[in-house]
């Protein structure tokens, strides 16, 4: 694949190929990312396809000297955080549950990663799942370096505690 500006060219000039690489190539992991946002695969594959339409229509955000899969994550992010906003609070909790799988080793592990807070388990997936560097998670959640390092940090030991028992965490919307 180009590198990001060449990419980032074609698609502002209608570039469907360089596209459509662009998705094969981010789709699952952009998906895997908002299964852990999300809690739900069907939200997730619904705010992902939302998330490519709204980088296809508006390619200009980009700025070409970051990543463009950063800048994809980015766009995520934020997609989750409204899908949360719109969803009805009357709906019932856990349901999406029944779909995680049945292995009790992933149990445990999921079970700790979601005691933990949204941001926290977003830096976490980011880094330690889909291997974003420090600097695409600055620019993804638009904060400093030195602040990413130290949330990281600090959402390794919380993660820690909560896997010792020594932390019962409550779970927070994103």
């Amino acid at each position: 694949m180009a590198d990001d500006r060449e990419l980032w060219e074609r698609v502002n000039r209608g570039d469907t190929r360089a596209f459509e690489l662009f998705y094969r190539e981010n789709a699952e992991r952009l998906q895997g990312f908002l299964v852990q946002l999300l809690g739900a695969p069907q939200a997730a594959e619904d705010v992902m396809q939302e998330t490519f339409l709204q980088l296809w229509k508006r390619m200009n955000g980009f700025q070409p000297d970051g990543s463009l899969r950063a800048y994809l994550f980015g766009i995520a992010r934020k997609q989750a955080a409204e899908w949360w906003r719109r969803r009805d609070p009357t709906r019932e909790p856990g349901v999406e549950d029944t779909e995680r799988p049945k292995a009790e080793a992933a149990l445990l592990v999921g079970d700790a990663f979601a005691r933990l807070g949204a941001d926290q388990r977003t830096l976490l997936w980011l880094r330690e799942v889909e291997g974003q560097s420090y600097a695409e998670l600055a620019q993804i959640l638009g904060i400093p370096v030195g602040t990413v390092r130290s949330r990281l940090s600090a959402a390794r030991q919380e993660l820690r505690l909560i896997w010792r028992g020594d932390r019962v965490v409550k779970k927070e919307s994103a």
